[in-house]
């Protein structure tokens, strides 16, 4: 009895390889007949591939039309970009820092809000359409130009990170408040540049770029027709 079971272990798995092998090569039979009869049937039909063709073309075309009219409606909306100060004072601080975002894209800047913790000091990081690169720290008062000033100490942390850890070209100060007097003469000697609120108001309000509001900024990083 112990010299039978190996052989019929044997017979099993000649049989299961032989079934196997018979199961594979009726499918592969079947889908090469298939095929055959797919291309034999489309070449007799050949107007069906053109049909075909012209749909998929068709298709093809309007999701392209999609996305560019998405992409142009995006850019339209962010040119048409316009808000009032009394607007922005209505917003809390983390809507106030996608705003500012939102307005150096409507001026063509590659703008990311970053704001958060962790942040350090820059809550909006732009490139502008001449490769400066901006580290913008936002201010929002709830109370506006009756609110608490802006201090040094604020520019001071601005000051040790916005060059060093963001590389900034230029480094901002943005609030619809004010500054104090003594901030006012510090960012004039550290290269901070200051938005107070009538800066920010004009700016949101109108179409002329950051850059074309402020005093001594530094010039771009890619060569122009100008230059």
């Amino acid at each position: 009895m112990s010299r039978r079971r190996p052989a019929r272990r044997r017979t099993t798995r000649r049989r299961r390889k032989q079934d196997r092998a018979l199961t594979t090569g009726v499918t592969a039979v079947v889908t090469i007949s298939l095929a055959v009869a797919t291309v034999q049937w489309l070449l007799a039909h050949w107007w069906v591939l053109i049909i075909v063709g012209v749909l998929a073309a068709g298709v093809g075309a309007l999701w392209v039309q999609r996305i560019r009219q998405r992409a142009e409606w995006a850019r339209v909306r962010a040119q048409a970009l316009r808000m009032r100060i009394a607007e922005i004072d209505a917003l809390d601080h983390r809507a106030f820092e996608f705003v500012v975002r939102d307005l150096m894209r409507r001026d063509g800047c590659r703008a990311e809000r970053v704001g958060g913790a962790g942040d350090d000091a820059c809550d909006v990081r732009a490139v502008d359409p001449v490769g400066r690169v901006w580290a913008i720290q936002c201010k929002h008062k709830r109370d506006g130009e009756r609110g608490s000033a802006v201090g040094v100490g604020v520019l001071q942390q601005v000051n040790g990170t916005a060059r060093q850890v963001h590389g900034a070209d230029v480094a901002v100060v943005l609030t619809n408040g004010r500054f104090s007097s003594k901030a006012v003469p510090w960012g004039g000697r550290h290269r901070i540049h200051l938005v107070d609120r009538r800066l920010l108001g004009e700016w949101a309000e109108g179409s002329r770029p950051l850059w074309d509001l402020l005093d001594r900024i530094p010039p771009s990083r890619r060569p122009t027709v100008l230059s």
